[in-house]
């Protein structure tokens, strides 16, 4: 007797060091009992200390890749991440723009947490005018908001709210707009929908590993809206399973810089004691 298992589909950048990515999606996908798939979107050699360097998938493959699947799989959310070029913004736009019926988190990855660029300059205003409409939900960090909207990153939660409701107006269903980068002992998320505002917040943990945690965040979103749960109610448990994950990965010791978050806590609390 067979059953039904939630896929989630994530297209994406690969981190060879395995935090970020879609090693961290994939990772995340299976912390939620939900089955990953995936289109890369580039090769990156990376680790904890930096980007060194970038290979992107030519265009026509990550489509091929992305009907692969999309052809063979029940996919019940789909994430997107790093896409290096406007090449490639606008062939994966085109082959989701028939799926509007699939849930699409998109995470406007630019930036890398080691502060080196991850996408062309020009790929930021193909992300605008092709991937933000067919959204169901966004989640840019502050500094990913500011480029998006050309102005400067928001310095208050007055602020953070106003240009939430602005990339809101670019046409997508949703904005997470995260507040990982501002101040205060509390890391506060604003959720803008058509209904209005929702604040989520976390005490801020004091910890330099935090490397995957935006695409982290939005996996969990993804796989969670793959199995049926609304999006409020997702966007509050990725925020509760990230903060868990940051906590954790304090733990793990693993790399010289910004070490990974760890997704797979739960699974590890489970090990028993060597």
């Amino acid at each position: 007797m067979t059953r039904a298992v939630p896929v989630a589909m994530t297209i994406a950048g690969s981190d060879c060091s395995g935090g970020a990515g879609i090693q961290a999606d994939l990772k995340t996908f299976s912390a939620f009992a939900v089955y990953g798939a995936s289109a890369i979107t580039a090769l990156t050699a990376q680790n904890t200390l930096g980007v060194h360097g970038v290979h992107a998938v030519p265009a026509p493959f990550v489509v091929s890749q992305m009907e692969a699947v999309l052809c063979d799989l029940k996919v019940g959310a789909i994430k997107t991440g790093m896409l290096a070029t406007s090449a490639i913004v606008e062939a994966v736009a085109k082959r989701l723009a028939p799926c509007r019926q699939i849930p699409l988190v998109a995470d406007p990855v630019m930036i890398a947490t080691s502060g080196d660029s991850l996408i062309a300059a020009d790929a930021v205003a193909a992300i605008r005018r092709h991937l933000l409409p067919l959204a169901t939900l966004i989640t840019p960090n502050l500094p990913e908001a500011a480029v998006l909207l050309g102005i400067a990153p928001a310095t208050n939660e007055h602020e953070q709210g106003r240009q939430a409701q602005a990339l809101l107006a670019l046409g997508c269903g949703a904005v997470l707009l995260k507040g990982g980068h501002g101040e205060g002992d509390h890391a506060v998320d604003l959720l803008a929908t058509r209904h209005g505002l929702a604040r989520f917040s976390r005490a801020r943990i004091a910890t330099r590993s935090t490397h995957g945690t935006g695409c982290t965040l939005s996996a969990a979103i993804a796989a969670l809206l793959a199995t049926g749960v609304e999006l409020e109610q997702a966007v509050e448990r990725a925020k509760s399973f990230v903060w868990e994950a940051l906590r954790s990965g304090q733990e793990l010791g693993l790399g010289a810089g910004h070490g990974p978050i760890d997704p797979l806590f739960a699974i590890r609390r489970l090990r028993p004691p060597s």
